[in-house]
């Protein structure tokens, strides 16, 4: 079977996917006043004796399968997602690297919002659930993403609820994002690892997923709204577990 391709578009992301894997970049095409930014880029590109072009506004649509592609679209290989061991989870512990899990996280956008988030608060490790209601990091998920993608890795796993347990064994606290019936304090500076699970945006987390988390914790509103948006959640929450602790 032929490996799947992507697309990574934008500058920031095709910047970001360049610096940490350039040798991943199969195909680059840009637009006139994009590829002036490009020339490191192209440089390597020609040097590995790689497809780089520039093409019509029209052309970069048509590659895309978008209009928002940014000026540059990079064609590269689609990941290859696996399960951590406990052996890797157990190095996470003892480094005490933060883990964003997410359950069932249907749209690409938000994966992507969620991605660029935790990136900006240093999460090195994202676990997505092997789900066909999971959104996977496909084209938009990267766009949206601005780099985040870049700066993680990405794993799969198609039992979370067991993986919860994993990390709690291995010294996590394993904090599940609740609508309702948590608690509103976040924690505290200096306890253990945080391992952040955020729910599906319709039904929240699985029931047993929250069984399996060593706590709850729900977000406080005025009430004027029920909820809100997962990647707005995520990064009030990774700000409160995560990001002051930094």
């Amino acid at each position: 079977m032929k490996p799947r391709e992507l697309t990574i578009c934008g500058l920031t992301a095709v910047k970001a996917r360049f610096q940490h894997n350039a040798a991943s970049i199969l195909r680059l095409y840009f637009d006139r006043e994009t590829g002036r930014k490009l020339g490191v880029m192209c440089k390597a590109l020609a040097a590995a004796r790689k497809v780089y072009r520039c093409v019509e506004v029209a052309e970069l649509a048509k590659i895309a399968g978008s209009v928002h592609h940014g000026g540059v679209i990079a064609v590269v290989l689609a990941p290859a997602l696996s399960a951590p061991g406990e052996t890797e989870l157990r190095s996470w512990a003892a480094k005490r690297l933060p883990v964003l899990v997410l359950d069932r996280i249907g749209n690409a956008h938000n994966l992507g919002a969620l991605a660029r988030t935790a990136a900006f608060f240093g999460v090195p490790h994202l676990v997505i659930a092997d789900d066909p209601a999971a959104a996977r990091p496909n084209d938009a998920a990267y766009r949206v993403a601005e780099g985040g993608l870049e700066s993680m890795t990405t794993w799969m796993v198609r039992d979370l609820p067991a993986l919860a347990r994993q990390l709690a064994a291995a010294g996590y606290d394993v904090v599940g994002a609740a609508t309702r019936g948590g608690r509103p304090e976040a924690g505290r500076v200096g306890a253990k690892p945080v391992a952040l699970v955020m729910g599906n945006e319709e039904h929240g987390l699985a029931p047993d997923l929250t069984k399996a988390c060593t706590r709850l914790v729900t977000i406080p509103g005025a009430g004027a709204v029920e909820s809100l948006n997962v990647s707005v959640a995520g990064a009030v929450l990774m700000w409160e577990l995560i990001g002051r602790r930094g």
